[in-house]
């Protein structure tokens, strides 16, 4: 493994990284991406271990800071950083880097452009078990407000690993980058394959229904997949892994089919499901949209597999909700 202009892995890499889940691998690809960027600077709130980078700072104590809990001053820093000629990562929880400091992202990084990527960890109800207060339900609404930011949600370890490269070697602008789901979540791509930023990857070729899903619950959705092709639906399955891009490959999608399915660790509001109904709306689309998405409300807490059966959002709770949709 190793990070430069094509991020490449293989299966055997694809099944140790599920292992050991997003936040662990964020760290480990912080740690070989300092091999090769000099300038890489790594920022954490207080979170360096829940960020997997306790082994980067004691091997590059020159290339992270910890700013304590202040979220709003990680971000000052990052763009002071940034604005330096600096590539800057960052990382908290997803509820406290979206709303603690969405004004400071709104004005460095949205307003003035500096490139500073944002690593949200525990999107979703991935650290449900910590309470309401680590919820991250609305961070799509809030990033997707705020013009100039390029949002990805990769969808398993090795897509995050090919969505770091590429907002680290190539000049994209700020980024919020959605890490959901926990060590064991399904492997989408068990190969290498070719990601392209900002175009859906086709996963499955069907016919008559679209199902568009972004994030670590496209695993879950291959699962209820193949349930749909044993019981004889075969539905076009697409992974959205950007979400702040140009809307036009969305368009071309849905064009072409009359139902559309969403599937999305997020409110129901503001998130995929939304960005869909708000193209549908614009291009006069004659499409019936589905979501399948977190409710717009305050839940129960607990373990992360629990909370998706609760919520719906399992292999076999997706494939149930898609049958009754048909």
């Amino acid at each position: 493994m190793s990070f430069n202009l094509e991020f490449e892995f293989n299966s055997k890499e694809a099944k140790q990284w599920s292992k050991l889940g997003p936040r662990a691998m964020y760290g480990q690809f912080m740690l070989k991406m300092a091999e090769e960027c000099e300038s890489l600077m790594v920022l954490s709130a207080d979170l360096g271990r829940s960020s997997g980078l306790d082994r980067f700072k004691a091997k590059y104590p020159d290339k992270y800071l910890s700013v304590g809990i202040s979220e709003q001053n990680l971000i000052g820093i990052a763009s002071g950083l940034a604005r330096e000629g600096h590539k800057v990562f960052v990382s908290s929880f997803a509820p406290f880097l979206s709303m603690r400091s969405s004004e400071q992202i709104r004005m460095n990084l949205g307003y003035m452009e500096l490139p500073v990527n944002i690593v949200a960890l525990g999107s979703g109800v991935s650290m449900a078990f910590l309470g309401n207060s680590h919820f991250g339900l609305e961070d799509l609404a809030v990033m997707r407000a705020i013009p100039n930011i390029n949002i990805s949600s990769p969808a398993d370890c090795g897509e995050l690993g090919k969505v770091l490269n590429d907002y680290c070697y190539n000049s994209r602008g700020p980024s919020y980058i959605r890490l959901t789901g926990v060590p064991g979540s399904p492997i989408v791509y068990e190969n290498d394959y070719n990601y392209k930023f900002g175009i859906p990857y086709e996963i499955n070729k069907g016919k008559n229904i679209l199902i568009l899903a972004t994030g670590s619950i496209v695993g879950q959705t291959k699962i209820a997949l193949e349930k749909l092709q044993e019981f004889g639906v075969n539905p076009s399955l697409y992974n959205i892994h950007t979400l702040r891009n140009k809307c036009e490959y969305i368009l071309n999608l849905i064009k072409k089919y009359k139902i559309i399915i969403t599937v999305e660790e997020h409110s129901i509001i503001g998130g995929l499901a939304s960005i869909v109904s708000e193209v549908i709306a614009q291009n006069n689309c004659r499409a019936k949209l589905f979501p399948i998405a977190l409710p717009n409300s305050f839940g129960p807490t607990g373990e992360y597999r629990y909370l998706l059966d609760h919520h719906g959002l399992t292999g076999d709770k997706i494939f149930t909700a898609i049958k009754e949709i048909l």
